[in-house]
């Protein structure tokens, strides 16, 4: 329900599920109607409380994302306890107060109005609050009885083909919660950013042990399993958006989320899971996952999944500068050849009939490639271009990135040339280490001419605490000439784009076993527009 002055409508994503009854529906009118005219909601307080009390809803934060130049999602998921099972919450209906302005005390409040968290949503709340202005910063904040969320800043995007002097983003992924601390992500929260982008593993779905960086820490009991069913799922989310430094950076700006495999289980593809379950079994795996990505994740009512089935590929524009097309490249993927794991790369691998995205997004992204924009970006889960480790005939690549699905690349870089598009830019996760890389089209022989710049982002904390250099960075930097750059600390990147450059930080941290710990950049990557050179300083 949104509020424009003394106009009144109902919005969001309120619907009516099996066994719902016309009484039911008349009920959650009322309340609703009721609402509308209250003033406030049981007195609830304009101002971040000073303290919190045991009923406290917001421990889990609030977050904004997929930003259009009109309109943002608002996010919350209401938790009294986030390491107890569905955050502590008893089952029923919580009426939720939402609010967006211009300035973060909302002495002039742009809209407003009440959502109603429920039992089957996990208490998560998605708005979205239209009627914005393009190219604004806004902030925003939810209000449940007395209690009021964290005031969290968000942006709109700029008109579609206004032209932008300049874009601030970063991406991020990989955040194993026991691996260590998301120190990186209060660098990334004080940074000023237009867009953030997420790029997968937001989660991960094995049981955790009580060892490493958090060892003793609060946990749900669901944490001592793998995930597999939708309240383990929900409760391991809880847990991860508990961590003060992951909520600082999602209230910080607006983010872009796609999801990889560890949302769902590892190296998972299409129908196919890690360990070749049933697949009817898995579809019913992948059907509670998806629900709860989209329970936690700040996007629209309509990537709500249909049981296992959710369509996320979507693509955003900033003014007349860049088109971002996120892509997903596990729904619709084929099975790795050779069932996964590093290989040679042979007549399986360039099967034309294989498959990274499915025949009708590998469609769509070709048609991005007509994009007016002055830069186009894939933004995605990992690597176009191989990363090979072994010399001569030893060579070997992954067969769960685009190295083992050799036609799709052909068909997508051959399709950017065809369009004219003089530099394909991909921002990439996945793999734990900075990866700056040129594109081509083939790499076995190097002759292949460069056609694009690839950088693929280091983990939040997967992998412990890394190293600059350590022996698999070194092994695919002696069998990949392509590979300009490569760090495996963890980390993210930080960009900033213009119409002459593309120019991006690799942010990292020599420790995120240890709180605190301090964030540097390693290396600055310059990319000239129209021209795909990779500069470094």
């Amino acid at each position: 329900m949104v509020r424009r002055g003394n106009d009144i409508r109902i919005g969001g994503d309120i619907s009516l599920r099996g066994g719902s009854t016309r009484r039911q529906f008349l009920t959650w009118s009322a309340l609703v109607g009721a609402l509308a005219f209250t003033p406030e909601l049981s007195g609830a307080v304009a101002h971040a409380q000073s303290s919190v009390p045991p009923d406290y809803p917001f421990r889990l934060g609030v977050a904004s994302g997929d930003p259009l130049p009109d309109s943002v999602v608002l996010w919350t998921r209401l938790a009294t306890d986030p390491f107890a099972p569905a955050g502590g919450m008893r089952p029923g209906v919580v009426p939720v107060r939402w609010q967006i302005a211009p300035d973060e005390n909302f002495r002039s409040v742009t809209a407003q109005g009440v959502e109603l968290a429920t039992e089957f949503d996990g208490w998560s709340v998605h708005v979205d609050a239209a009627g914005l202005e393009p190219g604004r910063e806004y902030f925003y904040r939810f209000l449940v009885g007395p209690h009021a969320s964290t005031v969290g800043r968000t942006k709109t995007a700029p008109a579609v083909g206004k032209p932008l002097p300049k874009l601030d983003f970063a991406w991020a992924s990989c955040q194993k919660w026991e691996d260590g601390y998301f120190g990186a992500y209060k660098d990334l929260a004080a940074s000023d950013l237009d867009v953030v982008f997420f790029l997968g593993d937001y989660i991960y779905e094995y049981a955790i042990k009580d060892e490493g960086a958090r060892k003793g820490q609060p946990r749900p009991d669901a944490a001592n399993r793998e995930t597999m069913v939708l309240g383990d799922y929900r409760d391991r989310y809880a847990m991860y958006k508990a961590d003060e430094n992951l909520a600082a950076a999602h209230a910080s700006a607006p983010w872009i989320s796609t999801f990889d495999d560890h949302e769902v289980d590892n190296n998972w593809a299409s129908q196919i899971s890690q360990d070749d379950d049933d697949p009817r079994e898995f579809l019913l795996r992948r059907a509670d996952a998806f629900k709860a990505w989209w329970e936690n994740t700040p996007v629209r009512g309509n990537l709500r999944p249909k049981g296992p089935d959710m369509s996320v590929y979507r693509r955003f524009s900033f003014g007349d500068l860049v088109d971002f097309s996120v892509l997903d490249t596990r729904q619709y993927r084929s099975d790795q050849a050779h069932g996964d794991g590093q290989h040679a790369q042979d007549s399986e691998t360039a099967d034309p009939s294989r498959t990274i995205t499915g025949p009708e997004q590998e469609k769509w992204i070709l048609d991005g490639f007509d994009s007016p924009s002055t830069w186009n970006f894939l933004a995605h889960q990992t690597v176009i271009s191989d990363l090979a480790q072994g010399l001569e005939g030893d060579r070997k690549v992954g067969m769960d990135p685009w190295s083992g699905y050799e036609a799709s690349r052909h068909r997508i870089l051959d399709g950017a040339r065809d369009r004219g598009v003089t530099n394909v830019a991909s921002i990439v996760g996945d793999i734990h280490r900075t990866i700056v890389s040129e594109l081509r089209r083939d790499y076995q022989d190097q002759v292949s001419p460069v056609v694009g710049v690839e950088i693929a982002t280091t983990s939040i904390a997967s992998g412990k605490d890394g190293a600059d250099v350590d022996s698999a960075g070194a092994a695919i930097v002696a069998a990949s000439p392509h590979v300009q750059y490569g760090n495996a600390r963890r980390g993210y990147l930080r960009a900033s784009l213009t119409p002459n450059e593309w120019r991006s930080e690799v942010r990292v941290l020599d420790a995120v076993s240890t709180p605190g710990a301090a964030v540097r950049t390693a290396q600055t990557v310059t990319v000239p527009s129209g021209r795909p050179e990779i500069q470094l300083s």
